[in-house]
């Protein structure tokens, strides 16, 4: 048998970008992989979510869909999405690399689930001869690596915001209601309640504008300029590893090959040098826009527009420079 499964992340009923973006992959391998794409969704009170995903283009939405199944488990998660990977015949599953995806994904290829072949965080997914082929960073995104798998099943975590989000819609998915494989609450851990440690700030993973800094902010204090941009550009806030090891910011705001990989419509960077980590997760950006008091930094290779300047001169000029443009 053949076919893709993508398991679908969501949040209070809101389907995540991230998984919007493995469901569209998922239908562009559709012919070359063969079979059908089955997305599976699990939640509590899921038919809103699964009426809006029913012109998505994949051809069937299973839906587990139980109070018990509100907030994430591993446990619980992974037996509903065995049992759904299971009946479809799916040769590759598909999953977003987020912080959920990537617990998820390596417990469900493991041998005491479907035993499948496992490639984490990748960047491009291509089909050679019928074998499903991976492409994935290694030694901190200095390198590439292509990976296939032996195992009948292959199951891939797909990097945030590298994959375009287009769905090529068409036709009507067949929404299937499944009862999870386990009794209500018989789980042996689950999650009471998510607290929200980044006090309620957009996530720079899905943000369209992100304003980041480093250590050129010079401390804690300095992040009120780069929170003044972000706010006039309606953005978040992004910081560079060396900034979050600093303590300076949270690690929810970590832009890079070890935090979040962002590609929004415009990243500016305040006071980062351009680490090859810290571009790894920046540099599909669409817009870059730099400002730097070094000339030579390595952030200037990257970016559409460079202001070589201080930061505290320049960033407050654009703000103010913003504001009277919406006045």
């Amino acid at each position: 048998m053949s076919g893709i499964c993508v398991i679908l992340e969501q949040r209070g009923g809101d389907v995540k970008r991230a998984s919007i973006e493995a469901l569209a992959e998922a239908l562009r391998q559709r012919s070359a992989i063969g079979g059908g794409v089955t997305a599976i969704l699990m939640g509590s009170d899921m038919a809103t979510a699964a009426e809006q995903l029913k012109s998505s283009g994949a051809d069937k939405i299973v839906v587990f869909d139980r109070g018990d199944l509100a907030h994430y488990s591993t446990e619980g998660y992974r037996s509903c999405a065995v049992q759904a990977i299971q009946a479809s015949g799916a040769t590759a599953v598909f999953i977003a690399a987020t912080v959920q995806g990537r617990d998820l994904a390596p417990s469900l290829a493991g041998g005491a689930a479907l035993d499948a072949g496992y490639a984490a965080d990748c960047t491009d997914v291509e089909v050679d001869g019928g074998r499903v082929i991976a492409t994935r960073p290694v030694y901190a995104g200095k390198a590439t690596v292509k990976v296939a798998c032996n195992s009948a099943t292959f199951v891939l975590s797909l990097r945030p915001n590298v994959f375009d989000a287009s769905l090529t819609g068409g036709g009507e998915a067949v929404i299937e209601s499944a009862d999870p494989p386990f009794t209500e609450g018989d789980v042996g851990t689950h999650v009471t309640s998510i607290s929200d440690d980044a006090g309620g700030s957009r996530d720079v993973a899905e943000a369209d504008v992100v304003v980041s800094g480093g250590r050129g902010v010079g401390g804690p204090e300095g992040f009120a300029t780069i929170q003044a941009l972000a706010e006039a550009l309606d953005g978040a806030v992004g910081a560079s590893r060396a900034v979050v090891d600093l303590g300076w910011r949270p690690h929810a705001e970590q832009v890079g090959q070890t935090g979040k990989v962002v590609s929004p419509k415009l990243y500016v960077a305040c006071g980062i040098s351009g680490a090859i980590q810290h571009l790894a997760g920046m540099r599909t950006s669409k817009v870059i826009v730099a400002v730097n008091k070094d000339a030579e930094a390595p952030i200037f290779k990257v970016a559409d527009y460079g202001i070589v300047g201080d930061l505290f001169e320049v960033v407050p000029a654009l703000t103010e420079a913003i504001g009277q443009l919406e006045d």
